[in-house]
């Protein structure tokens, strides 16, 4: 797809031509499959999604702050930029679905035009998301199981000592086996199933001002029979202590927020004043 001022977002005769070989990492990569991308966008549309990338303070935000995250998120169209509504475009086209179909080796694959979770993320120092497995269906679409992750970074002169990175944890909750820096211009794709743990759960250290931001889309599969349907899993780590108890709790009234969610057709503003409650907290 090409803008108006007919500049490429992905240059796909790049990312194809190696297609063969990424698709075989990704694929095999453990804890589950998964694979990072440098430069992944042209560098122009890259910076110029960072350039409009709205502040926390803006209309529409949604503040995910209980025990388990301190996070906001925006998914309303018409309040994120346009330049970014037409990355986001992109990467929910024709082609790009194709390619992703062809790297995951997961036919059928259907973009969220709803931004259930996802549209573009961004966290304040002193924010975190505890290690989690994902929701595993579309809350408003019952046969949808979710199936991959795409997450695209707009970080610029990310310093190591900030933190955030993505952790991917192996499938039993014991270890840590891959961190990933939120780079400028970094993508990471992965399956999201009902064990692939991952996320950032020490609290965010860049100086005040500063943020970790990213662009947030998940893609999903129409079952013929409806899929199991869990809500998010929040686990606790090996080193989390009296700290699970609450990962536990918080997770347990996530979860009964969540068939609320799904049985009465609430949207993400409600839920953004629910989890501030639960969590004990008010939004920033």
């Amino acid at each position: 797809m090409e803008t108006t001022q007919t500049q490429t977002i992905v240059d796909y005769a790049r990312w194809t031509d190696r297609l063969l070989a990424d698709k075989s990492v990704y694929q095999q990569a453990s804890p589950y499959p998964h694979i990072m991308f440098d430069d992944f966008l042209e560098t122009w549309a890259a910076d110029k999604a960072l350039e409009v990338f709205p502040k926390v303070k803006d209309e529409g935000w949604i503040h995910y702050v209980h025990v388990n995250e301190k996070k906001h998120g925006l998914n309303k169209l018409d309040l994120i930029p346009s330049f970014i509504r037409t990355v986001i475009d992109e990467l929910n086209s024709k082609e790009f679905i194709d390619y992703l179909e062809e790297l995951t080796g997961i036919k059928g694959l259907l973009p969220d035009d709803t931004f259930e979770g996802g549209g573009i993320h961004q966290s304040e120092r002193g924010g975190y998301l505890n290690v989690h497995a994902d929701f595993t269906v579309h809350p408003h679409r019952r046969n949808w199981r979710r199936r991959v992750n795409v997450l695209v970074y707009l970080n610029k002169d990310w310093d190591e000592s900030y933190g955030g990175d993505l952790e991917l944890w192996d499938r039993k909750m014991t270890a840590c086996e891959h961190k990933i820096a939120p780079l400028f211009n970094r993508v990471v794709v992965f399956n999201t199933d009902e064990d692939s743990y991952h996320g950032l759960p020490d609290p965010l250290k860049c100086p005040e001002g500063n943020s970790r931001k990213s662009i947030a889309l998940y893609y999903f599969t129409e079952e013929t029979e409806a899929p199991r349907k869990r809500a998010t899993n929040y686990r606790a780590r090996p080193t989390d202590g009296a700290k699970s108890a609450l990962i536990w709790a918080d997770k347990q009234a996530i979860a009964a927020y969540n068939w609320v969610k799904g049985t009465l057709g609430i949207n993400d503003d409600f839920a953004s004043k629910v989890l501030n409650v639960l969590g004990g907290k008010k939004k920033k």
